[in-house]
């Protein structure tokens, strides 16, 4: 169903459907706003859905846009894997792993990116651009060049070599800033107001956020169109986090889901843990900080959509934690060496933060919970070097027989 207009979070002032983000009234953020779907026969809906694409436009009905045409990526619908073997180790009887490395660029973000380039082509731009920590600009670039649009990309001077290489190869404008995220983000603003150019997460945010809502409904729909009981997440500007619960609070609305919001926690590093801290101290705001930390792609520092993130966690009982960059590294290996899945650093927050809440025995071992893993491993290859030993031989049985002989001795 077509969206109606944009609309403040805040103050509920409602705008056109075009190229803006903040609130001219009381400068809150902007969403998009559709028409109700009550009455909609559910399944009607479960039908239409089951029948379109392998992508997330098998939900056009809950998006803000029309699919695109054939030929550009494709993104949405990556499997999401019961980790019997992980669940095990942290005495848990149910976890899924939903593995959104699997899209085109490697990330979650080919999703929000779908949705913002296919606005900005509705909307006539020529020229897209992003602010970002790595995985954006992948996204960015590589949908910009399918779909034959020009495209800037501005990223922190420091971004990990595998991100840079990564976007580069499409052809993009590719403009390293010195300084963190943030400065980057602010010299991005400035510029959407001096160009004519669809910057997917400031100008086009709105669109660009309701893409991170289709995870939640291939969740759903992947589980028989039920609920988790508990969800972990990562936590850069808080988007994501708080779109995944507005897909699930979309579908029970409708009728599509029965039962409750699934308990939500929220994963950061403490490197840069502003709304984990905000959390802990009980307030509704997040301070601002400094990033340090190897998790780069969370390290936002001034998070848009932290109170929002703050809300989500405590209205269904949930927690919003930070782990060490050590507890990092181990989540990786720790995914890895039980499901297959080599994350990012990412990744390895949020089953770090996993493995936490079950130690301190907060998830009850009948749940069903689900973990997003929102990246690649290949993309941040670095934070794993030395944390394996390699063995090296000669090429002769009686080498390889002292090698091992060393290793189940150390072992």
């Amino acid at each position: 169903m077509p969206p109606e207009s944009l609309r403040c979070k805040e103050c509920k002032t409602t705008y056109p459907l075009d190229a803006r983000y903040v609130c001219e009234r009381c400068f809150g953020p902007l969403e998009v706003a559709y028409p109700s779907r009550l009455g909609r026969d559910p399944a009607e809906l479960r039908r239409r859905i089951q029948a379109g694409p392998h992508s997330l436009w098998r939900y056009s009905d809950f998006l803000p846009v029309k699919a695109p045409p054939r030929g550009v990526l494709s993104a949405g619908w990556t499997p999401l894997l019961r980790a019997d073997r992980l669940a095990e180790e942290l005495g848990v009887d149910e976890i899924w792993i939903k593995n959104d490395a699997a899209n085109p660029t490697h990330s979650f973000k080919d999703r929000v990116v779908s949705v913002a380039l296919a606005r900005a082509r509705e909307l006539g731009f020529q020229t897209v651009a992003c602010a970002s920590t790595g995985n954006l600009a992948n996204a960015v670039a590589a949908h910009a060049a399918a779909a034959g649009l020009e495209s800037y990309v501005f990223v922190p001077h420091d971004l990990e070599e595998q991100k840079i290489l990564a976007t580069g190869v499409y052809g993009t404008n590719l403009v390293a800033v010195r300084g963190n995220y943030d400065d980057v983000n602010r010299l991005c603003t400035e510029l959407a107001g001096e160009h004519d150019w669809a910057f997917v997460n400031i100008n086009m945010r709105p669109y660009y956020s309701e893409g991170s809502k289709t995870l939640a409904f291939e969740t759903a729909e992947q589980l028989g169109f039920e609920l988790p009981d508990r969800v972990v997440c990562p936590i850069a500007s808080g988007s994501l986090f708080t779109k995944i619960a507005r897909g699930f609070e979309e579908w029970l609305e409708i009728g599509l889901l029965q039962g409750e919001l699934p308990t939500f926690h929220g994963a950061q590093a403490t490197g840069c843990s502003p709304v984990a801290s905000a959390f802990e101290a009980g307030q509704d705001f997040c301070r601002p900080v400094k990033p340090d930390t190897i998790a780069k792609s969370l390290a936002i520092g001034n998070p848009a959509d932290g109170p929002y993130a703050l809300d989500l966690a405590r209205r269904t009982q949930g927690t919003i934690e930070s782990v060490t960059d050590e507890e990092i590294r181990q989540g990786i290996k720790l995914l890895a060496r039980t499901t297959g899945i080599f994350t990012e650093t990412a990744g390895g927050v949020t089953v770090a933060v996993l493995a936490k809440l079950a130690a301190r025995g907060e998830i009850d071992p009948a749940d069903r919970v689900v973990a997003y893993i929102t990246g690649e491993g290949l993309k941040t290859l670095d934070c794993v070097r030395g944390t394996f030993e390699t063995w090296q031989i000669e090429p002769t049985l009686e080498s390889f027989q002292q090698a091992s002989e060393r290793v189940v001795a150390v072992a």
